[in-house]
């Protein structure tokens, strides 16, 4: 019989910066899926490059693992969006600065409800020591 997943909630903070949850699954699991993390800083502004907003992002997704007991060296999936294809080479260049161990990675690109959003991203890590 399948049994129910318990879910438990991490990373979400109050204030002007918005950081989407993670979601550890199981209070004995080995896994925390986030939400998408998008470019805000911390005024919750929205800078216009795409440098910088992929930079903000994986900051806020740092936040958002940190909460749930892991980090960017666990990271075993991520699935990136972009508001236009022509961003792959910007996008990349901040990424490998904090993935260098390039872990397993979508891109898909997308038309965003927020014309200010050029890139979110979302992970799925391993919580060490469960």
């Amino acid at each position: 019989m399948a049994r129910k997943i318990e879910w438990s909630q991490v990373g979400v903070s109050s204030g002007p910066t918005f950081l989407s949850p993670g979601l550890i699954a199981g209070k004995d699991s080995e896994l925390l899926f986030t939400s998408g993390c998008v470019g805000n800083d911390a005024s919750g502004q929205y800078p216009e490059d795409v440098e910088s907003q992929t930079r903000n992002a994986l900051e806020n997704l740092k936040r958002v693992l940190a909460a749930g007991s892991t980090d960017l060296d666990h990271v075993l999936k991520v699935l990136l969006f972009v508001s236009d294809g022509a961003h792959a080479a910007a996008v990349n260049k901040v990424y490998r600065d904090y993935f260098p161990g390039c872990p397993a990675r979508s891109c898909v690109v997308v038309s965003f409800p927020d014309s200010r959003l050029k890139v979110e991203l979302e992970c799925v890590a391993e919580v060490p020591g469960k």
